[in-house]
């Protein structure tokens, strides 16, 4: 009985760690975050893989959970695929470290370490592990030489950015009855 409880206790919470060394970003503000983000480029994830043009969108809920509402072009079966996931927040909410979930009960961590705090253009994001990595900006394009800065500061934190995939966002339209979600004000 103690193994299976201690075996539950660890599916339920083992993958909200940080990654050691990571640190997420203080004084994170979540309204500020919510809206539209494009994947600049991630870790390879079977629940990913083949997918292009992936954003992600931010908003709240009535419970004061945050929806999160990620779309893909998947060139496979030549349709979009969409998931829609529950972010909380782990601990304080000024503090970019949040946990998602996808399906039930189990979450994953959801580590803010880079940010742009000026103007919310663009954030570096990992899971409880280095092999999770994706690089978020507001739009499709990000400046060459910023896109290699953030990925220079995810290589030296000791991800595998050779491994990066850079996605392609070269589709307009959204699935049918989809909007854009709204951009915060600034």
């Amino acid at each position: 009985m103690k193994t299976l409880l201690s075996l539950l206790l660890v599916l339920f919470t083992g993958c909200v760690r940080m990654p050691e060394r990571i640190q997420p970003v203080e004084n994170f503000e979540l309204q500020r975050y919510l809206g539209r983000w494009y994947e600049i480029a991630r870790l390879d994830h079977s629940f990913e893989r083949g997918l292009t043009n992936v954003t992600a969108d931010y908003s709240l809920r009535e419970d004061g959970s945050v929806r999160v509402l990620n779309r893909g072009f998947s060139t496979r079966s030549n349709s979009w695929k969409e998931a829609e996931g529950k972010a909380l927040f782990v601990g304080r909410s000024d503090q970019g470290y949040l946990k998602v979930s996808f399906f039930g009960p189990f979450y994953g961590a959801y580590v803010i370490f880079a940010l742009d705090h000026e103007q919310y253009q663009y954030a570096l994001v990992c899971g409880p592990d280095r092999s999770y990595l994706w690089l978020l900006a507001r739009s499709p394009d990000l400046p060459a030489d910023l896109r290699q800065r953030l990925i220079d500061r995810a290589a030296a934190l000791g991800f595998a950015t050779g491994e990066l995939i850079m996605v392609e966002h070269d589709r307009a339209s959204l699935p049918s009855g989809n909007a854009p979600a709204q951009q915060p004000d600034r």
